[in-house]
């Protein structure tokens, strides 16, 4: 075996190694994925940066290729030997390489051409690499150890940070904390309050202000379904979630039911029958317990 395919086959080793370590430790070995990292951020837009020289730890994921390399950029698959013995043949020979081309998203960057450069320029123990640089507004920030489950809790902060200074309800009623554990439910709870807002105004000669139909949202719409969450039980059949996942869950369903059986529904009825039918027994949380304990969390 030459010294190149030896370099690859030690790559596929430390892939092999790191696998089997992070299974042990319960930790994550994997590439992000752009694809999902921007539509948990949201990026606003981009800008052309130029070629510049990037640390190469700080690239943490790829736009197409995040399946074929693990976190630390080792190769998953022995059909990637060809090409990645190619480079590493150039950086031997001092074959000049042109830039990667990377993304850069709060802070850490993706691959978007050059994941083989990227891979073997690891190996070989380089530290930085030239790139061509694309960057991806967003006020989120993102570190190099960062999984997906962090990413999520990080936009979720931010969701609610956003929230609560567009509707001050932590000022208007002190104590009030609304939580969520995905994202997008701040911008629903938005939606619910101009909602709400507009039947408001509908008897009005002038338009309330938006703080007045937040106070209103929260006392008249929010805290009753809270409270019939509360009284009978509903979060017991859907573990991990909050109160509040349950009142944008089951507002969508019961206006689902008043528009098929009339305004008339109540909101009890409406409770009670979201969670016969959707939450789960005590069986089925403990079956789903001892899974996730014996197999490790496969995600929700």
């Amino acid at each position: 075996m030459d010294q190149d395919s030896k370099t690859f086959e030690e790559a596929r080793f430390k892939e092999l190694f790191s696998k089997i370590y992070s299974t042990v430790l319960g930790s994550q070995d994997e590439l992000l994925s752009l694809t999902e990292v921007s539509s948990l951020v949201k990026p606003s837009s981009e800008t052309y940066q130029g070629v510049r020289t990037v640390p190469i730890s700080q690239i943490v994921g790829s736009e197409g290729r995040y399946r074929d390399f693990n976190k630390r950029f080792f190769p998953r698959h022995s059909h990637l030997k060809f090409r990645w013995e190619r480079i590493n043949q150039a950086y031997k020979k001092g074959i000049p390489l042109p830039p990667v081309k990377l993304y850069e998203l709060g802070g850490v960057y993706f691959v978007r051409d050059g994941n083989h450069r990227v891979s073997v320029a690891l190996m070989r123990g380089i530290e930085y690499i030239d790139a061509e640089v694309t960057s991806l507004e967003t006020d989120i920030e993102l570190h190099e150890d960062m999984t997906m489950e962090e990413l999520t809790r990080a936009v979720i902060g931010y969701e609610k940070r956003k929230f609560c200074e567009e509707t001050q309800l932590d000022t208007l009623r002190p104590g009030a904390d609304i939580s969520f554990t995905a994202p997008g439910r701040y911008d629903a709870a938005i939606e619910h309050i101009h909602g709400h807002k507009y039947y408001l105004n509908l008897d009005k000669k002038f338009e309330i202000p938006f703080t007045d139909a937040v106070v209103s949202w929260h006392d008249t719409v929010y805290l009753p379904m809270i409270k019939l969450i509360e009284e009978e039980n509903i979060l017991a059949r859907f573990p991990d979630r909050t109160v509040a996942d349950m009142y944008i869950w089951i507002i969508r369903y019961w206006d689902d039911l008043k528009r098929k059986y009339g305004n008339q529904y109540s909101r009890k009825k409406a409770v009670l029958k979201f969670s016969e039918l959707f939450g789960k027994s005590f069986w089925q949380i403990l079956k789903g317990r001892i899974k996730t304990l014996f197999l490790g969390k496969t995600g929700k």
